[in-house]
């Protein structure tokens, strides 16, 4: 039961690096280093270490910042396509002891296809589509909400990995449904 709960975690951390990739990464350090939620094995006990906690938070404010300004945020998507799977891989491979029970390198693939799919819908099909039906305007409250829900994604994934896993399918549902109501309005104004 205990592997079960970590897959699900590992999965809710992976997905809510495809958001924003410091978020988890900084929360998995920080209740490794500070509390006894996650114990993490070698070598993922090194995001204890007090110099990458500090980076980790860096790098967590820059990206909230730059995330925010329209125009930048798209560069900051592009090169983000290659950190936010590589964060996903991350915290999949080092969540709770997951490395252990899962040979590292199906780890390592989980987590970079859920955090790369979760920032490929992001970043090439909902922020666009923001962008393209707000003029712009949308970015910055978007960008915060996208924040939030990495944020609350991830201690859910850690707490309550089970309530998360339903969540994200219930998300995940919501974004396809969406996409594809939007392409069938599109359809509909295209054929008028």
């Amino acid at each position: 039961m205990e592997l079960l709960m970590n897959i699900f975690s590992a999965f809710g951390l992976s997905f809510s690096a495809g958001l924003n990739a410091y978020i988890p990464l900084l929360l998995v350090a920080l209740l490794a280093r500070f509390t006894d939620l996650i114990k993490l094995s070698s070598p993922w006990d090194t995001l204890t270490n007090g110099w990458v906690i500090g980076i980790l938070i860096v790098l967590s404010l820059i990206e909230f910042l730059v995330d925010k300004i329209p125009a930048v945020n798209h560069i900051n998507d592009i090169v983000q396509s290659f950190i936010r799977p590589t964060a996903g891989a991350i915290v999949f491979a080092s969540s709770a002891q997951v490395v252990t029970d899962i040979h590292p390198v199906l780890s390592i693939t989980a987590g970079l296809l859920v955090a790369g799919g979760v920032h490929a819908v992001k970043s090439f099909a909902v922020r666009p589509a923001v962008t393209a039906s707000t003029a712009g305007v949308g970015e910055v409250p978007v960008s915060l909400a996208e924040d939030v829900l990495a944020t609350i994604l991830s201690i859910l994934a850690i707490v309550v990995p089970v309530l998360l896993t339903a969540l994200i399918i219930i998300l995940t549902s919501w974004v396809i449904w969406w996409m594809w109501r939007r392409s069938k309005r599109n359809q509909t104004k295209s054929l008028a």
